[in-house]
């Protein structure tokens, strides 16, 4: 095993939140995950993650958004961290998040730090890993992962852990509806199933009419391509997430479309103006308490900050 040359540090990473412009889930396999078809975008909503040498492995975050994201052996980031220490001889670090992204709302936040540990890691070791081997170790950690060490645009396939990237024109403008608490990810694809049971579920397959809406860059070609086949059975364990989506519309989004499992709704509008707007109609109607403005596509996890002196 190639022992890892610790180079100064610390390092700080900065990655991206996700949004999921499509997600087409197939029916329930035999190891209990169901094949996936989604196309990601990575939005600019950041956590900053900063990883240095440490006595002993720990785990700290801070931020607005912080509670709820655990700080021990549970945080996805302290588990990538000691993938890679296992698979190159490194000493223990110590991790740092600070929360932009919304915590269990769908948004991929603790794929994110996951993914800007895998980062932060090559480049404190100097381990000189090409993308594929870092999306070869962000798979084992889950299926988000790999597309937040990408950034971009990018169509997932398998669980979501096989990417290929997609080609989209311009920038696209979205308000983020954040919900109070969370959903648990494995209770909505339990209810997906619920719904669907006794229904021919195909398998899911990428629908070409939202990859050429992304070729043209214009955000009300894209607006009516938005899916999520997770959506039904969020908003029926959360029945407000119906009133939300109904809102958004009324007060002047394109689309909308609950986020992953959610319980975050993506609201795609025409530009920043009309993202300020519907992010006051929503808060002053008392909607929801919370939004985010953001924009994409963005670049996935990337060094912001590496003292080497």
């Amino acid at each position: 095993m190639t022992s890892a040359p610790i180079v100064p540090g610390p390092v700080t990473v900065r990655v991206p939140a996700k949004v999921n412009l499509e997600l087409l889930v197939g029916p329930r396999r035999d190891d209990g995950y169901h094949s996936l078809s989604s196309v990601y975008q990575a939005l600019s909503l950041y956590d900053d993650v900063t990883v240095g040498e440490a006595d002993e492995w720990g785990v700290s975050v801070s931020g607005t958004l912080a509670e709820g994201v655990p700080t021990d052996d549970d945080n996805i980031a302290l588990r990538a961290a000691r993938l890679v220490a296992d698979r190159y001889d490194g000493e223990p670090v110590h991790v740092s998040i600070r929360k932009g992204i919304p915590v269990a709302g769908g948004m991929a936040g603790g794929s994110a730090d996951a993914a800007a540990t895998l980062v932060a890691l090559d480049h404190l070791w100097d381990l000189g890993l090409d993308r594929e081997e870092l999306e070869e170790m962000a798979a084992e950690l889950g299926s988000d992962v790999p597309f937040l060490v990408a950034g971009g645009t990018a169509m997932g396939s398998g669980r979501g852990e096989m990417l290929a990237p997609v080609l989209t024109r311009g920038t696209f403008h979205w308000v983020l509806a954040l919900a109070e608490g969370g959903l648990s990810t494995p209770a909505v694809y339990a209810e997906c199933d619920r719904l669907r049971e006794g229904t021919d579920v195909p398998e899911p397959v990428a629908t070409p009419a939202l990859m050429a809406a992304l070729r043209t860059g214009d955000p009300h070609e894209l607006a009516p391509q938005l899916v999520n086949d997770l959506q039904d059975a969020a908003i029926s364990l959360r029945p407000d997430l119906g009133e939300v989506l109904s809102d958004g519309m009324e007060f002047g989004a394109l689309g909308g479309v609950v986020s992953g499992s959610g319980p975050t709704i993506a609201f795609l509008v025409e530009g920043t103006e009309a993202g300020i707007d519907l992010a006051v109609a929503l808060t002053a109607s008392g909607a929801v308490r919370d939004v985010r403005r953001a924009s994409g596509p963005v670049h996935g996890a990337h060094v912001i900050h590496h003292r080497v002196d």
